[in-house]
Parts: structure tokens; sequence; C-alpha cells
């Protein structure tokens, strides 16, 4: 991690607790240095999983070893110093654990707009009077049978 001055490092446990930690807190350790506690980790919180750098409007997906996968804005992270076990940011079940998490800037409304506009220049959107396609079988494309013969049958 490239650490921004005024960024915030989101951290993420095995039980589905986190925080947002500034990373101001966080001091430079040189050569042979002894390390700093991010997280305070107990039998309620697990292991530590992982830690992204986020920053305002960013949102985060937390995804559990069975599927379970929640997004959910960074902003509704509670801020906590780095000696702190943090909150719960997922819900999971008996013996579900978390295995990762990504973050991710939410792109602006701009954004999105100007992505498109820029598709129109190059030709990559579809005309808008451009007839849809039907998803229904024509008459010229094979048809399957209405049942179904196994091996046994003649």
């Amino acid at each position: 991690i490239i650490p921004n001055a005024d960024g915030m490092l989101l951290l993420a446990s095995q039980k589905g607790y986190g925080k947002r930690t500034p990373v101001e807190e966080f001091s430079v350790i040189g050569r042979g240095g002894q390390g700093v506690i991010s997280m305070k980790l107990s039998e309620r919180n697990g292991s530590l999983v992982g830690v992204a750098q986020v920053g305002s409007g960013f949102e985060v997906l937390l995804i559990s070893d069975q599927g379970t996968m929640v997004r959910t804005r960074v902003d509704e992270v509670s801020t906590l110093g780095r000696n702190t076990q943090g909150v719960r940011l997922i819900n999971l079940s008996e013996g579900e654990s978390l295995v990762g998490l990504a973050s991710f800037d939410e792109p602006e409304l701009d954004e999105l707009e100007g992505d498109a506009e820029a598709g129109a220049e190059d030709g990559s959107t579809v005309d808008s009077d451009t007839p849809a396609l039907s998803a229904a079988p024509d008459s010229a494309s094979q048809s399957t049978p209405d049942v179904l013969e196994g091996p046994d049958s003649d």
C-alpha cells in the first residue's frame, strides 16, 4: 500500500469485524523495529483477513468462504484507533468466515455519462433505432424434441 497522507485504512477480520483507521496513526518503523498493532485480535474477531486503503465515497465488497457477498459504503464503517477490535461489517452464519475484501471508488454519474458519450463517438454503442433480437426461436432454427429418449429406448 502506498499511503495517502489523508487516507484511511479499512481492516477486516475473519469473523466479520472491521474498522477504518487514519493512515497518520501508523508511524514509520525503521529496520529492526517491532511493528505496530493495527487491530486488536481476539476470539471474537479471529485473524486479520485484509487491509485496503480507502477514501471518501469508496465502497467495499466483503466475501465469505460460502459465497456470501456484501457491498457497503466505506463511509458507514466506524473510524477507530489502531489498538481497537472494530465493529460488525458482515453477519456470518455458524461456521462461515470472511476470506477477502475488495475496495473500489464508486464512479460519479457524470463519469458514467462521459463514458457513454465517448463510446458513441467511437461507434461502440448500439443505436436506439436498431431492432432488438427476439428470444423466441424462428422457423428456420432447429427444434429440440419434446420427449428425450434414454439409452434403453428404441
